[in-house]
């Protein structure tokens, strides 16, 4: 539904009024997203084959025509590799643009992991893909709803294996990224959480070692640098001070421990009307070349086709990307 809520969006004035907006995709697919949700009489879709070439005025999307995929091979609200051939070679055409310096930020809509493997590029999302095609070795994925901040030390592995990798060199690694986005996004003195592993941070090694022999060293280190840095914090207080005002951004340790608390408040569910009522949030990938925010939801396979997906986060994903471009401009 990527296309639908982004044809949604790009129906608001405003966006045209802070950015001037580019398509990365097939013009027959937002042709078509269009008309699924309503807005063909509003709007027309304007091919491009130059960044140069866009118009970049309301009522009119402009669309760099990759021409990645025929009408008879995709499969609305399917997994199939013909999908993610096109997905994967969107992706890479837009870091492509970003790093030769002729876009100033890119937002990508939620991605189906299955396709692009199917179509044989080997990746678990699109922050993978961004590391690799911009040379990038140390970088995190960031949630933002509102005041709330999150960063992760891993995120796409198991659970298991995401235990391992709380290590003090890459909580150093992730806490000096975390600070580095607050000052990108104005925040002039940051102040950071992070998180504990286990229950109770441990209970000084009553349930777990992580904190004594990994967090706290990070942590100490960090304070040593001069940053403004508290840890261990449980993780069953700490997202609900950040929440309150208490901290800018915390450092989570691993996938779940962060996704939750910001779905938690940035997803509701309208259980009497059995629909969404806002899915907001958005996934910023820090320390790379460039700057990439997304959507902080999934692909919807259920809602593709309907025209009915709620755009909110790939809104707030735009602002963000906005924000961002405008600060690093000075």
């Amino acid at each position: 539904m990527g296309p639908e809520i982004t044809v949604k969006d790009l129906s608001h004035k405003d966006i045209y009024e802070r950015c001037r907006p580019l398509i990365i995709g097939d013009v027959w697919v937002m042709e078509k997203a269009v008309k699924t949700v309503g807005l063909d009489k509003k709007i027309a879709i304007h091919p491009v084959k130059s960044v140069q070439e866009g118009i970049y005025s309301w009522g009119t999307i402009d669309v760099y025509d990759m021409k990645a995929i025929e009408e008879d091979r995709l499969k609305v609200g399917k997994i199939s590799e013909a999908s993610g051939e096109a997905a994967f070679r969107y992706v890479k055409k837009v870091i492509e643009l970003a790093m030769a310096g002729e876009i100033d930020g890119t937002v990508t809509n939620a991605l189906s992991k299955e396709a692009v493997n199917l179509a044989g590029h080997h990746y678990s999302g699109h922050t993978e893909i961004y590391a690799e095609f911009t040379g990038t070795e140390k970088y995190t994925m960031m949630l933002a709803y509102h005041n709330l901040r999150v960063v992760h030390v891993s995120t796409h592995v198991s659970l298991r294996e995401a235990c391992d990798r709380v290590k003090k060199e890459r909580l150093l690694d992730v806490i000096h990224i975390a600070e580095d986005a607050c000052k990108a996004l104005g925040i002039e003195k940051p102040r950071l959480a992070v998180a504990g592993l286990n229950p109770h941070c441990g209970e000084n090694g009553l349930f777990g070692k992580e904190e004594q022999e990994e967090i706290i060293p990070a942590v100490e280190k960090a304070k040593a640098e001069g940053m403004l840095v508290d840890g261990p914090v449980a993780a069953d207080t700490v997202f609900s001070k950040a929440k309150g005002g208490m901290y800018d951004i915390v450092v989570a340790m691993y996938h779940d421990q962060g996704h939750i608390p910001l779905k938690v408040v940035g997803f509701e569910y309208d259980d009497d009307r059995e629909e969404w009522k806002a899915v907001e949030g958005v996934n910023i990938t820090l320390g790379l070349p460039i700057i990439r925010t997304s959507v902080d939801h999934g692909t919807a396979f259920d809602h593709a086709g309907l025209g009915d997906a709620n755009e909110l986060s790939l809104l707030n994903a735009i602002d963000y990307a906005v924000t961002l471009a405008d600060n690093r401009k000075g």
